[in-house]
């Protein structure tokens, strides 16, 4: 048995559960190391059996092998994410290149590709049950898009690139968390105008924990920049604030990422190009829903229009406020958050703050919960504290069970706080997927946010944003737990659908039935009062120019930056004019800079696939319709039996495309997203 601790067998209750308590730093360079050669091994014996390849002996072999690996990387995805530190990202850069060693030597097999070209070839004459045929299928052409049809001298420098690759997507990610752990704006006593309460004193602990007693940290992260910019009456801190963050990865030192980018996008189509594909995106978006560049941008080019020409309204309403305060000031990217919220209060009399008091996160959690038990039936139990191994003192995990049968489904693990060393942003995640060819396996899934911890005693309050993200997550969380799936690979999604199912779970936060039980004032217990929600209801369509135009700014970026030539390409000057020749507002920035674009340059998942959120809008936007159109509205049992039966249970195990006109009786249509935004539909 190996004596590192992280590579062991998962022990304890609910099937075994990882040993959080036990990660460090010296001991998962070793784990990874090991657990590549123990996974190498398998693939070998796989590629040289010496018996005619079938489904069994070669697809589920491999869908078998890598059990040590998978158990490794679940302490490798917490370390990086959500308690990362100086010494461990060392270890991250040492490690990139050899992953990529590993992931080469798996792809690049060619006596396992063999066999599994001879498996499909087969599947092709006569089709295996539908489960099965799906993973062959995908199997095939992941390798296929990997390089395995390539000659010898292209598959050596494809995995030369691939090597590269890696450690430019670990510094890219490190120089950004680099800018956001080091730009920190403190502020004084006299620098609080326009700032709640709640907002202080958390600004004062993080000061303090830093060795500022006295003074007030704005930390340079998502979650601490947009309330400041919200509230704060100092506009020249506003300003500084605004340039801290959105010049992450920018500011010409050796922390700048522009070069790492260029190289980055050399080098994609470079190898796109030994298969033959003109450009990078159109060899990513042939598996996904969108098959093709063009279907995107179209899609995206559809809503542009009707995006910027309300900024312009948004602005105009902006600027007529400003001048009525004698604010003497033309709107600058600084300012739209300020003053739209003072639109917001002028034209729905809608206080965000007022809001903030009915939205505690142990209540929407209950909130979640009480979705989740009326949708899928589950039902969700603390564990007692002490029973499993968290990483961190703030996880908390409770047990999901099937509310009448009282089946055990799986954990659910919450990492609700802010600090040093974690990511910033929301995100869920799986340590363990559900899959049924080897017995039935529990899941084990994680959500994971940054709300700033509140003083002892104090309620965590969070803004409308901040809640709807929180029920996102948790959307991905009931994806997994809902998986019904034989095979492993079938977990994986297809990038431009996986965010629909947590984009539809968003809707029910503003259902009656979690307005009326779960919303209630965090001082008097009072529930939220329908002339505040009608105002919410109202407001929904309020600032769609900025959260259209934000968000799509970098989709197009994304897209046009990877279907552009490569070869001298200067970042910055790109996004500059590419902004400019789309009508690109100045009176907003991208949501996300290209500098600091992580989904798209700290690794592959989103690289031309951030379009996919608004695709998934889409088909979210005509879900919900289903829904509004039912009987029982939200919680009609007839349209939730369809939705996690055809949208949720079969993850990638039928073509989304399929799955989606199983749900609705036809495939989705873009007016219900113009509609959900308040936008003219042509």
């Amino acid at each position: 048995m190996n004596d590192n601790v992280l590579i062991q067998e998962w022990t304890g209750p609910y099937d075994g559960v990882p040993a959080f308590d036990k990660i460090s730093v010296e001991a998962i360079g070793p784990a990874v190391e090991e657990a590549m050669k123990l996974n190498l091994a398998e693939i070998e014996a796989i590629a040289n059996n010496t018996e005619a390849p079938t489904f069994e002996n070669t697809i589920v072999a491999m869908e078998s092998s890598g059990k040590p690996l998978s158990r490794v990387f679940a302490y490798y995805g917490i370390m990086s994410a959500n308690v990362s530190s100086p010494e461990f990202r060392d270890v991250q850069a040492e490690l990139a290149p050899k992953l990529s060693d590993f992931r080469s030597k798996i792809s690049q097999n060619e006596k396992l590709f063999k066999r599994i070209k001879t498996v499909y070839d087969a599947s092709q004459q006569t089709p295996l049950e539908p489960q099965a045929q799906r993973v062959v299928d995908l199997t095939y052409k992941q390798f296929e898009m990997n390089g395995a049809n390539l000659n010898a001298e292209q598959k050596k420098r494809y995995a030369e690139i691939n090597k590269e690759l890696s450690s430019l997507y670990t510094d890219f990610g490190n120089n950004i968390l680099h800018d956001e752990e080091n730009y920190i704006t403190y502020l004084t006593e006299d620098q609080l105008g326009g700032l709640a309460d709640g907002f202080i004193k958390s600004a004062a602990k993080i000061a303090a924990d830093k060795g500022q007693t006295g003074k007030y940290a704005i930390t340079n992260t998502r979650s601490s920049m947009d309330p400041f910019l919200t509230y704060s009456t100092d506009r020249e801190l506003r300003k500084q604030v605004w340039e801290n963050y959105y010049s992450r990865g920018d500011n010409g030192d050796e922390y700048d990422n522009n070069e790492i980018i260029a190289k980055i996008l050399q080098l994609r189509k470079e190898r796109v190009g030994l298969m033959g594909y003109t450009n990078y995106a159109e060899w990513r978006l042939q598996d996904r829903m969108a098959k093709t560049p063009e279907n995107a941008m179209n899609l995206m080019l559809a809503v542009w229009p009707a995006a910027i020409a309300r900024v312009e309204e948004e602005v105009e309403d902006m600027q007529t406020v400003a001048n009525e305060l004698g604010d003497n000031i033309t709107i600058e990217p600084w300012d739209y958050r300020y003053y739209a919220e003072k639109v917001r209060k002028k034209k729905y009399d809608l206080d965000s703050d007022e809001v903030k008091q009915y939205l505690q996160l142990d209540k929407l959690r209950e909130a979640m919960f009480f979705v989740a038990g009326e949708l899928f039936n589950y039902n969700f139990t603390p564990v007692p504290e002490g029973t499993v191994p968290v990483f961190q003192e703030d996880v908390n995990v409770w047990e999901v069970t099937d509310k009448d049968s009282g089946k055990h489904i799986g954990l659910w693990y919450l990492d609700p706080y802010a600090r040093q060393g974690k990511r910033s942003g929301a995100w869920a995640t799986t340590y363990r997927s559900s899959t049924s060819f080897k017995g039935k396996t529990n899941v084990l899934a994680s959500n994971n946010s940054n709300f700033v911890k509140p003083a002892p005693g104090e309620a965590v309050l969070v803004s409308w944003d901040d809640a709807v993200t929180f029920f996102h997550e948790f959307g991905h969380a009931l994806h997994f737990f809902s998986s019904d799936v034989t095979y492993p690979t079938l977990n994986g999604g297809v990038r431009d659908y996986t965010e629909f199912q947590s984009q539809l779970l968003e809707r029910w936060l503003s259902t009656d039935q979690v307005i009326n039980n779960y919303l209630v004032h965090y001082k008097t217990g009072e529930p939220i009062p329908a002339s505040l929600i009608e105002k919410i209801k109202k407001a929904a369509t309020f600032n769609q120019g900025f959260d259209t135009t934000e968000y799509l700014a970098s989709a197009l970026i994304d897209m046009k930056i990877h279907l552009a030539d490569p070869s001298n390409i200067d970042v910055d000057k790109f996004e500059r004019e590419t902004l400019d020749e789309l009508g690109m507002p100045k009176e907003l920035p991208m949501r996300h800079r290209t500098p600091h674009f992580g989904h798209v340059f700290s690794g592959e998942g989103y690289a031309t696939a951030y379009y996919g959120y608004m695709w998934a809008d889409v088909l979210t936007s005509d879900a919900s319709e289903a829904f509004k159109e039912a009987e029982g509205g939200f919680y009609d049992k007839d349209v939730a039996e369809k939705l996690v039966n055809y949208l949720f249970a079969p993850r990638n195990a039928m073509d989304p495309a399929d799955a989606y006109r199983k749900f609705r009786g036809r495939d989705a249509k873009i007016e219900a997203l113009m509609r959900d935004r308040g936008f003219p539909i042509n």
